[in-house]
């Protein structure tokens, strides 16, 4: 079994990606956090040996919560089996999504499987503003898009449109599905 990071590489690295994620340079993450420029860069050679209230004040000029700076990353890899999930059914079209990973606070995106079949159209309200949608088809046919703008995809298509309008899916051969990723903006 792996054995955890040491705390002191968890937190470099993890000031490091905050710092990077907020655009600020270590000089300016110094300054609002009220730390010397030498002080923040052995934090983030692995090298300082800092107490609660400099993680604090840390987090608070980076915006993220004190947990952020001490919790080990999640695993870089992540598998999701076929079937496995969270599968959501559309209550008037033969249309499935499956959930496979959703957006963090800074990644705000989520990453879908849409199993279709055809018949009835999948009719989609708007979501919150500025959300975009990406599609991908893997098998299949599919008309979608923005209603009076839909688009025929076939295997490998890609489209785009806007999300915060009326959509809609529609499968144009059995065994149809795609990957959909929902970006909110």
């Amino acid at each position: 079994m792996e054995q955890p990071a040491p705390p002191l590489a968890t937190i470099a690295a993890a000031l490091r990606r905050e710092r990077e994620r907020a655009g600020i340079s270590l000089a300016e993450l110094a300054r609002r956090a009220g730390l010397a420029k030498s002080t923040l860069s052995q934090l983030e050679a692995g090298t300082g040996n800092p107490s609660i209230e400099t993680l604090w004040s840390l987090g608070v000029a980076l915006g993220v919560p004190f947990s952020r700076l001490v919790e080990p990353p999640a695993p870089q890899v992540r598998v999701l089996r076929a079937g496995e999930g969270p599968r959501l059914r559309a209550e008037s079209a033969d249309f499935m999504a499956t959930l496979l990973a959703a957006g963090s606070t800074h990644a705000r995106r989520d990453l879908y499987v849409m199993e279709l079949e055809p018949g009835q159209a999948r009719q989609a309200d708007a979501h919150i503003p500025h959300s975009v949608e990406h599609v991908v088809v893997a098998a299949g046919r599919l008309r979608a898009g923005p209603v009076g703008e839909t688009v025929e995809l076939g295997p490998g298509d890609y489209v785009t449109f806007p999300g915060d309008v009326p959509h809609h899916y529609e499968a144009l051969a059995p065994g149809t599905w795609a990957v959909l990723v929902m970006e909110h903006r």
